[in-house]
């Protein structure tokens, strides 16, 4: 039943937000309104017709009558006050429940009830209301045309209005006279002799781990279950090496340590007891200077949603860049890393919020990459 209230309730909202606050609020009428948290007979009578739609309330009386109608709850009633003949009856009624076993099955059959309900409500709201798209930017890439020596492509950027159900990629003549700022060509040459790269001044390093073993003090819930070890260890005997421009991915199952072992090796686990050779091109690492050549690129995307792709990279690169580099020379260095991570075609785009608007979550991604190389940084790690 809740799977069915809470998949009507997506389908109603559209959005992550709309979807939130609506969830959220059904939420307080069944708990407030289900005899729960606010017995029947305390409720005022102009609402009991809240009690009575809401489906925790038939939960909590088919789990009540279940249990106090039992025969451990068949003892007499010593209580002339209230007229029932069991204990267990004298219980419900003092909540305010159903104190007839019929009702039982009342319940479960309402449960039902409102399970098909929200459903048959699912399946209209995707039928008949239309599909919310949300205000985020959409690439159409045409190709205009191809020869031996170089592509022509087209990018159409556009922007759908919020509610319409269809996006109609327009011709190149519709598009030129709608929206004539928005069409970018880049011509890309498939020359072998033209040959793009980086101009950003990275020294190759190469980072080698040796038996490396991490341990942390024995938790007081594992030491209480009969394990007198004194320290747990986390990671067991893990050699390794990384060479300058190679990247390596490190895979495995849940729970399987990569994240602790990329910890250990960045320098960020300041707990726990760490065993083990870890050296920097041939040298043995000091945090100090390794801080200095390595950056860190943690799971969570934390961006301004109200700024565009350009000018989060230009901020960024303002705050991470030496204050001897040049207005010009930080503005060639954003074009080069928006670039390389792929976002040039997005560089006008509003970051937005997250599952509401603006980039997507592989974009966001390549952004926060992207502020990672304005630190020059030789070894980048990524969560």
């Amino acid at each position: 039943m809740a799977l069915s209230l809470f998949r009507f309730i997506s389908a109603l909202g559209r959005t992550q937000v709309v979807a939130s606050a609506l969830g959220t609020f059904s939420l307080l009428l069944v708990f407030v309104l289900g005899g729960f948290i606010v017995a029947k007979d305390d409720i005022q009578p102009w609402m009991i017709w809240g009690y009575y739609i809401s489906p925790m309330m038939y939960a909590q009386n088919a789990i009540a009558i279940n249990e106090f109608l039992d025969d451990r709850w068949s003892r007499p009633n010593p209580d002339t006050r209230i007229n029932e003949p069991t204990v267990g009856k004298v219980l419900l009624r003092a909540r305010g429940m159903f104190t007839s076993e019929y009702m039982f099955w009342v319940c479960i059959v309402a449960l039902f009830g409102f399970s098909l309900l929200f459903t048959l409500f699912f399946v209209l709201a995707l039928t008949y209301l239309n599909r919310k798209i949300m205000n985020s930017l959409i690439c159409v890439f045409r190709i205009i045309y191809c020869t031996s020596s170089s592509i022509l492509v087209t990018v159409l950027i556009q922007t759908p209005a919020l509610g319409d159900s269809k996006t109609v990629v327009p011709t190149e003549d519709e598009h030129n006279q709608k929206h004539p700022q928005t069409e970018t060509e880049t011509e890309m040459t498939t020359s072998s002799s033209k040959k793009k790269g980086m101009v950003l001044p990275f020294k190759p390093l190469s980072l080698a781990f040796d038996h490396v073993n991490y341990y942390v003090d024995m938790p007081a819930e594992m030491k209480a279950q009969g394990i007198e070890d004194d320290r747990l260890q986390l990671l067991e005997d893990v050699s390794g090496a990384f060479r300058p421009g190679v990247l390596t991915a490190l895979v495995g199952v849940s729970g399987a340590g990569k994240t602790t072992l990329m910890d250990v090796l960045a320098g960020r686990k300041t707990g726990g007891y760490i065993d083990g050779n870890i050296s920097i091109s041939g040298f043995l690492k000091k945090q100090e200077t390794f801080a200095r050549v390595s950056g860190y690129c943690e799971q969570n995307d934390i961006h301004s949603p109200h700024v565009t792709v350009y000018e989060s990279l230009v901020y960024s690169a303002w705050l991470r860049l030496s204050p001897d580099v040049t207005s010009q020379t930080c503005l060639m260095f954003v074009e080069e890393v928006m670039d390389l991570v792929e976002l040039s075609p997005l560089r006008n785009a509003l970051v937005g919020l997250p599952g509401v608007d603006g980039l997507s979550t592989e974009q966001r991604k390549r952004l926060t990459i992207g502020y990672l190389f304005y630190g020059f940084d030789e070894i980048q790690c990524f969560d």
